[in-house]
């Protein structure tokens, strides 16, 4: 039941906030993406890398990580390497990313207990840690359009899976405005609307469309 006397405009601390969360990307490599046949490859990388530019407008922490880069998997994507230059890569010889000590004091590391998490392939490289991370108390939110499993039901099942566990599902864009949550946020609203023109399809092209026609802030 609702107490009106305790109700006021404050957001839900369930909701992602820059100072809250951290992204994970994890083997967004080329191997992973030959084998993945969930949903159209350009456009997982095309979310990948939106979500990538989402964690860097609002200075998010991040953790990249690789499996067998080197004998198997080859390097992680260069769309995704160009958006952290300087970041280091954590390479794993573990399936399970959360069995990786490096990976984990990385994630440690971050101080944030809400992990936004997307990766190749869904059914293993993001359940497995997704459920692992949540065993330990974490908070984890899934990217499920920046994720692509080996078949559209393996990416399905273990998007499921995952729920059951307690993840939450979300998608880039949601990520994406979700950290920027007011329009009236002048310090990140170019930026962010950058991002959305440059990833976010048809509704980069509204704004863009909008910005021409209407005038520079007429769109959000």
């Amino acid at each position: 039941m609702v107490d009106i006397s305790e109700v006021t405009a404050v957001p839900s601390p369930d909701l992602l906030t820059p100072d809250n969360c951290a992204v994970l990307f994890v083997d967004h490599q080329p191997q992973m993406f030959f084998g993945t046949g969930s949903g159209d490859r350009t456009g997982i990388i095309n979310s990948t890398v939106g979500l990538a530019n989402a964690a860097k407008v609002f200075d998010v922490p991040v953790v990249l990580s690789t499996v067998a880069a080197e004998s198997f998997s080859g390097p992680i994507m260069p769309q995704l390497a160009d958006v952290f230059p300087d970041h280091k890569i954590i390479d794993r010889t573990t399936m399970n990313a959360w069995e990786d000590v490096a990976f984990v004091e990385a994630v440690k590391a971050t101080g944030r207990k809400k992990l936004v998490m997307a990766g190749l392939w869904t059914e293993v490289c993001v359940v497995l840690p997704a459920l692992s991370a949540i065993s330990q108390g974490y908070e984890v939110y899934v990217v499920t359009d920046a994720c692509g499993g080996v078949s559209p039901q393996a990416h399905e099942h273990a998007v499921q899976r995952m729920i059951q566990g307690g993840a939450i599902p979300v998608t880039w864009v949601q990520v994406l405005l979700e950290l920027q949550r007011d329009w009236a946020r002048a310090e990140t609203y170019g930026p962010v609307t950058d991002v959305v023109k440059g990833y976010g399809g048809a509704y980069g092209l509204g704004i863009v469309y909008a910005q021409t026609v209407i005038g520079a802030h007429a769109a959000g």
